[in-house]
């Protein structure tokens, strides 16, 4: 099962205040230690949400609103993709972070294929399948 592990924004974060190399270093690591578990699949910090934008969809109306945006708890630092055999071991890995400041971070279940029960038809997991290939392949 893979799960989206979502580091919440802080102040310094949203300020762009770049992580320490004591931190640096220590997330290297940590980043290794998943890596070399084959925990993970992905993983990066994002940019300050100055630099971003939102598109709000109503009907065929898209209203895009730039950046910063309020309220840094709602908002996203960076994020690792991990795939692990249970909810348990996600946290387990997630408690070994070398996070020590207050930050949060939340832990989400990706939806797999099966998931969707019916509704996913033969010809749109086949479609699925096609284009995770691709993704992985680097291929558009």
């Amino acid at each position: 099962m893979r799960f989206m592990v979502i580091v919440k924004a802080s102040k310094d974060s949203e300020a762009g205040v770049m992580p320490s190399q004591a931190l640096l270093t220590a997330m290297g690591k940590y980043n290794e230690e998943l890596v070399n578990a084959g925990i993970m699949l992905a993983g990066d910090g994002l940019h300050p949400s100055a630099k971003g934008a939102r598109v709000r969809f109503q009907g065929t109306d898209r209203t895009v609103t730039e950046g910063p945006f309020g309220s840094t708890h709602e908002l996203i630092a960076g994020y690792w993709m991990w795939k692990v055999g249970s909810k348990q071991e996600a946290i387990e890995w997630l408690q070994r972070a070398p996070f020590e400041n207050g930050e949060e971070v939340e832990l989400r279940q990706v939806f797999e294929s099966e998931d969707f029960g019916a509704e996913m038809t033969p010809e749109l997991r086949e479609q699925e399948e096609r284009l995770r290939a691709q993704v992985a392949a680097g291929k558009s």
